[in-house]
This record gives structure tokens, sequence and C-alpha cells, in this order.
């Protein structure tokens, strides 16, 4: 898809992947919501509602083409479980925290799930989200943080340290999970931990994950795929 399209973005979308496939195929309700704040990963969004029968081949060959629903940021409206257009980045999680203090007004039962980057957490709007969640104690809020450790400009450590994240929200009241974000028995453990507060799942990410010349590379948060890079890209997806 993104070879075709000639866009790139591909190394988030392949750190992100599996902890979404698994969110969307075990762990959401018809009730719950999900919500993308890293929004450069719309590629891989796209195809977990491809995966969930919510999107066909035809609609992902029009990926970031003129006229597209699929645009290269989930668009805010047109396209089954996207709510919400990402925007500027670091605003998901504000989103999701009153989408989960809604729900818990209307006593509907939902849970919220928004996958954020780290790079987010170097944002103000991300902290007073997570303020807000934090006080308001959205017990059905769960934060995913894609923590790969590479963002537009470099390293996160080198650009405006966060790290390590988990200690600069300890003093929260929230619960925070640091696991591996490729370990299927992982992830699914954490999403399946019950709290009384907003639960972090800080999953520790390769980006560009499985592509042997792309994995922890930065310059795949832009590049697109030549032909000769794709085929390497297959074979080594293939070989794995």
């Amino acid at each position: 898809m993104h070879y075709e399209s000639g866009v790139g973005h591909i190394g988030g979308n392949l750190s992100a992947l599996d902890s979404l496939m698994i969110t969307f195929h075990e762990f959401m309700q018809p009730s719950d919501r999900f919500i993308l704040s890293k929004g450069h990963a719309a590629g891989a969004l796209y195809i977990v509602l491809w995966s969930l029968g919510l999107l066909t081949d035809q609609d992902l060959s029009t990926f970031h083409k003129d006229a597209t629903l699929l645009a290269g940021h989930p668009p805010a409206s047109g396209l089954p479980k996207i709510d919400f257009a990402t925007g500027s980045l670091g605003h998901g999680l504000s989103l999701a925290a009153g989408t989960a203090l809604a729900f818990r007004l209307k006593a509907s039962g939902g849970t919220v799930f928004c996958m954020t980057s780290d790079g987010e957490w170097q944002e103000g709007s991300t902290w007073e989200a997570f303020i807000f969640a934090c006080h308001q104690k959205l017990a059905n809020l769960k934060i995913l943080v894609d923590h790969n450790g590479l963002q537009g400009f470099g390293t996160t450590e080198d650009v405006a340290s966060m790290w390590p994240l988990q200690e600069r929200i300890a003093g929260f009241d929230a619960q925070i999970d640091v696991i591996s974000g490729h370990d299927p028995e992982g992830i699914r453990n954490a999403l399946d931990r019950k709290t009384e507060c907003p639960h972090v799942i800080i999953m520790e990410t390769v980006k560009g994950k499985g592509v042997s010349f792309m994995e922890n590379e930065m310059s795949w948060h832009y590049l697109p795929l030549n032909e000769a890079l794709y085929l390497r890209a297959i074979q080594d997806l293939t070989v794995a």
C-alpha cells in the first residue's frame, strides 16, 4: 500500500502494527472506541480495519491518492471505527480522555483505547490530557505508548528527552506497565489488566520492525520505498 502510493512513514507503522491487531481483534467490544493520536500510523490502522473486513482491497488501493478517504492521517469522518481526525499530533489523548469521561457519565460501560507515540510525550497537550485523566480517575482509559525511541528529527532522547518515560509519569495516579510491543502474550496480559485509574502501557518497540534495513533507522520515519527496497522488505517479512 505504501509502495504503490509512494509515501513514507512505514517505520512507525511497523512498530505499532502488532499491538493494533491484538487490540482490535481480541479486546475491543462494540461499545469501545479507539483513537489514534499517533497519526503517522494511519497505514497500520487501515490495514487492521481491512483485516476486520471493514475496508476492501480496492479501498486500500486509494491510499493517499486524490479524493481518497484513506488519507495520510485518519480523516474526521467516512471510515468505520474512526471517530476523530488526528489533527496536530499530541491531541489524541485529550479526545480520548473526554470520550472516556463521557462514557462514565452516560454509564455506557465502554473502554477507550488511545495509541500515542513516545514523541508526543514531549508535548504539553499530552500532559494536560494526562493530568485530566488521572484527576478524573478514568479507569476506562487505556493509553498505549509506541515507544520506538525515534521521531522526525532524531531519537526522542536527543530531541527533548523524557527518558525513561515510566519514571516521569510514576507520580501520577495511573497504572503503568512496561512491556515489549512485539510480544503478543505480553500485549494481551497488559490489555487484560483491570485498573481503578488510567492505564498506561508503554510498549518498547522497534521502528521498522521486521524489515532489516528499516529497523531502528530514523530515516524510515519519512522515506518511501523504491522497487528494489520494496522487494527486499517483502523478502524479509516473508522469511520472518
